[in-house]
C-alpha cells in the first residue's frame, strides 16, 4: 500500500519543521500546500528535501489547499492518502492507527470525541464544541451518518474515493461539503479516536467566521447547497433528505 501524507500549511513557521520531523518516521512520501504564508514557512520548506511543495501563491483558504492536495493525489499513484494539519493538533504517531483502519474503509476521519486520552491538553474552545456538536448532529440526521466529529481534518482516504469527490468549497466548510459527497456515493466511513490538542485556543478563523453565529450560518449554508447540488443525481440522498435538508 502506497501512501501519501498531505499536510496545508499558513504561517506555520512555529510547528512546520517539528512536524516534519515526526511524520517522516512514519511516511515516506509527503506533500506540504503552502497556502500563500507571509511568515517564514516558504523559507523553512526550501530548506526540506524529500518531500515536494505545491504553493498558492495567495491565501486562497483551507478547502483550496485541500482541494489541491486531492487534484496531485489522484494525478500520482498513491493508494491511500492521509491528510493533517500543522498546528500541532494531530500528532503524527497516529498516522498508522488511520492506516490501519482503511482496510475495511473507503475514508478514515479521526474524531477528537470518540474517547478520552492521557495527552489531552487544554479544553476545547466552548464556541467551537457547540458547533462541532450542532452541526455534525445535523450532518447524521440529514446524510444518516454516525459521525462524533465533523471537523477533524486527521483524515485517510483510500484512492477509489478520492475518485468520487469532488470538493469546490474552497474555504473551512470544505470537509462538509465532502460528508455530502461521500453520503451520495455510499463511501464506507469509519471514525478512530485522537487526541484533543489545542496548543492556541485563541486562533482565529478570520474575518466575519471569528464569531460563532456567522460561522454556524456559513457552515449550514455550505452543508445545504452541497445537498441541493447531490440530491437531484443522488438517488438514495435524495430519499434520505425528502423533507429535511430544505
Amino acid at each position: 500500500m502506497k501512501l501519501l501524507v498531505a499536510i496545508p500549511v499558513y504561517n506555520e513557521e512555529k510547528h512546520l519543521e517539528s512536524v516534519l520531523t515526526e511524520v517522516r518516521k512514519y511516511a515516506s512520501h509527503i506533500v506540504v500546500v503552502n497556502d500563500g504564508s507571509t511568515d517564514r514557512t516558504a523559507e523553512i520548506l526550501a530548506d526540506q528535501k524529500d518531500l515536494t511543495v505545491l504553493s498558492h501563491h495567495k491565501n486562497r483558504g483551507y478547502g483550496a489547499a485541500l482541494i489541491t492536495v486531492f487534484s496531485y493525489a489522484l494525478n500520482t499513484d498513491y493508494d491511500v492518502l492521509v491528510t493533517m494539519d500543522c498546528d500541532g493538533q494531530h500528532e503524527p504517531a497516529r498516522i498508522p492507527v488511520l492506516v490501519e483502519a482503511i482496510h475495511d474503509a473507503d475514508i478514515v476521519s479521526g474524531s477528537r470525541y470518540l474517547r478520552d486520552f492521557r495527552q489531552e491538553t487544554l479544553a476545547t474552545p466552548q464556541d467551537r464544541l457547540e458547533i462541532n456538536q450542532i452541526i455534525t448532529s445535523e450532518l447524521n440526521g440529514q446524510l444518516g451518518l454516525k459521525l462524533t466529529d465533523a471537523f477533524c481534518g486527521f483524515k485517510a482516504y483510500r484512492r477509489q474515493a478520492l475518485v468520487q469527490l469532488h470538493p469546490s468549497e474552497t474555504g473551512w466548510g470544505m470537509p462538509l461539503q465532502a460528508w455530502v459527497q461521500a453520503s451520495c456515493h455510499g463511501l464506507r466511513i469509519k471514525e478512530v479516536g485522537v487526541p484533543r490538542i489545542y496548543l492556541d485556543p485563541t486562533r482565529a478563523f478570520g474575518g466575519v467566521l471569528n464569531e460563532a453565529g456567522p460561522r454556524l450560518a456559513y457552515y449550514r449554508r455550505v452543508i445545504a447547497d452541497a445537498v441541493a447540488e447531490e440530491r437531484y443525481h443522488c438517488t438514495s440522498l435524495s430519499n434520505r433528505c425528502a423533507g429535511s435538508c430544505s
